[in-house]
Formats: structure tokens, C-alpha cells, sequence
């Protein structure tokens, strides 16, 4: 059993995630900043941790992360908000979250990050492509942490119900996927800590979830 800390538990990724986690025995603990969200989250199994990421610092979001085996940050502004929310969330965020499980001892941190290709051959607005650079730099920072992380890069998401067949790999043709199948990967790679260090691409496949990520162990 694990304790998995989610920064962005009440995200659509994070909610699905947590449901996951508890059906399989472990512990989630989904980070969320709106007191009406609480229910929700316990109803899914989870356990509801107040706090808002852009306002804590790297101790306070330490103390509640402490006791966790792994913390997943899914957390985003999903390219709205403007580039202030965005730094906020995508960039410093992330920086938080690196710097709060090395203060409180945690060594595996994965991340949702965004497929390259997002947006190629479409026109896109500078807020968009603000938002990729700000993910590209989280990726970045993470990988240079020191700690032992996966960052899955999904491509378009959907809220399509998912398959739990997906096709995940270092380099792969840009698709959708639907958030569920996310949330199922992200399950897997708790569970699955030889894979590591690693940045995956994913979308939709033919291929069950957990043979999907087990293939990339290393």
C-alpha cells in the first residue's frame, strides 16, 4: 500500500487518480483549496488536504506532504488564466512541490506535463504557447532534482470514458486520450517505481495499462 500526496487532487486528473488509488487500498490525499470540494473528494475515497498551492511556501506545503511514499503533480492552469496564473501554478508550483518532498524526505514525484506537439498546425494564442515553454521548464526542473520522477506527457485529453488500453512510449505519434486512461497510468507508475526517470508519452493504443508502462522499466 501506498501514501500518494496529489497536488491538484480536485483537478480533473487528480479526482479520477484518487478514486483509483483508494479502490486499489492505497492512501491519496488530494491537496484542494475550495472548502465545497472536501465532500466530493471523501466520497471518492480520498483524503482532503486544505491548502492553496499558490500561497503556501515550500515548509508549509512540506508539513502536509509529510508520511507520503510518492506525490503526483497534476496540478495546472490548463493554459487559462493569463501568464501570471500560469507561472503561478505550471511553473512555481511545480518548484514548490520539488522543494517541499525533498524538505519532507519523499523520493519518487510524478508529474503531468503536456505533449510536445500540442497545438502544431493550428493557430494557437501567446497565452497557449506561454504555457507550453512554463511546462517544458517544469519538465526541466524536475529532471534536475535530484529526486527519482516520471513525467507522462498525455496528448489532447478527453473525458471520452476510458479504454484502459492506451499506447505509451519515449516517442510516439501526437493523439488523444481520454482522462481516465491518465488517471489508470498514473496508478501504474505509483505502483510501478522501476519506472523511472523516464519522460512518456501517451495516448490512446491497444495495449492493456500496465503492460503499457511495465514495457518502459528499466
Amino acid at each position: 500500500m501506498a501514501n500518494v500526496f496529489i497536488v491538484g487532487g480536485a483537478g480533473q486528473v487528480g479526482r479520477r487518480l484518487a478514486q483509483r488509488l483508494a479502490a486499489r487500498g492505497h492512501v491519496a490525499r488530494a491537496l484542494h483549496r475550495d472548502p465545497a470540494q472536501t465532500a466530493e473528494l471523501e466520497a471518492l475515497g480520498a483524503t482532503p488536504v486544505a491548502g492553496d498551492l499558490a500561497a503556501l511556501d515550500a515548509d508549509a506545503l512540506a508539513t502536509r506532504m509529510a508520511g507520503s511514499d510518492a506525490v503526483v503533480f497534476s496540478a495546472g492552469a490548463g493554459g487559462k488564466g493569463g501568464p501570471e496564473r500560469i507561472d503561478a501554478i505550471d511553473g512555481r508550483g511545480l518548484e514548490l512541490a520539488v522543494a517541499a518532498a525533498q524538505r519532507a524526505g519523499i523520493r519518487r514525484v510524478l508529474l503531468v506535463s503536456a505533449f510536445p506537439e500540442a497545438g502544431r498546425g493550428r493557430h494557437v494564442s501567446d497565452t497557449f504557447e506561454h504555457y507550453m515553454a512554463v511546462k517544458k521548464r517544469a519538465d526541466v526542473h524536475l529532471a534536475a532534482s535530484g529526486l527519482d520522477w516520471a513525467i507522462l506527457r498525455p496528448g489532447t485529453l478527453t473525458d471520452a470514458p476510458g479504454t484502459g488500453r492506451v499506447r505509451a512510449g519515449l516517442a510516439i505519434p501526437y493523439g488523444e486520450v481520454p482522462r481516465d486512461d491518465v488517471a489508470a497510468t498514473l496508478l501504474e507508475l505509483v505502483e510501478r517505481p522501476a519506472v523511472n526517470r523516464v519522460i512518456i508519452e501517451l495516448t490512446q493504443g491497444d495495449t492493456p495499462v500496465g503492460e503499457a508502462v511495465q514495457a518502459l522499466a528499466r
